[in-house]
């Protein structure tokens, strides 16, 4: 009888030992999710992750213009005396982000915090000065003069 235990509790042990083996494996073969960007307009948030993102390296200079281009996944609705916070993850705040609007740099230095807030009038305007209804805000995470990744927000004009 004591035979047949030890077998049995083997068994249990090669059991286990190969789960989690194969538990291993299959992680290992998941892609890492790229670090996330979120805006909260009062009681609203919204998080997306990169459009553009090359696991924390340079996105090639040939994908950039399409990165930048790329539509937003998230809409957020924005009244013109709201605050809106922004917020990311650690590891892009390490490098710095710059705010983009349309496309264009608001930015000279990049911000080196996880959060930050702005009214809501900021993001209503084009370059030309007429209001606006809706513009495409994306933070882009730099590493000097590298472009590290970038999310895109769709940003409505509450009434």
């Amino acid at each position: 009888m004591t035979v047949a235990f030890f077998s049995g509790k083997r068994r249990r042990a090669a059991a286990a030992l190969g789960a989690v083996s194969a538990g291993l494996l299959v992680l290992s073969a998941c892609d890492k999710p790229t670090p996330l960007a979120t805006v909260t307009v009062g009681t609203d948030t919204v998080t997306t992750e990169a459009a553009c993102y090359n696991d924390g390296k340079q996105i090639k200079e040939s994908l950039l213009q399409g990165c930048l281009t790329e539509k937003p996944a998230k809409t957020i609705k924005v009244a013109m005396d709201d605050k809106v916070r922004m917020g990311v993850d650690p590891e892009i705040a390490d490098n710095g982000w710059t705010l983009l609007f349309g496309g264009q740099p608001v930015e000279q230095e990049p911000y080196k915090k996880t959060y930050r807030t702005i009214p809501g009038n900021a993001f209503f305007s084009s370059q030309t000065g007429a209001p606006t209804s809706k513009t495409i805000v994306s933070i882009m995470e730099t590493s000097g003069k590298k472009v590290i990744g970038i999310w895109h927000f769709q940003f409505e004009k509450a009434s």
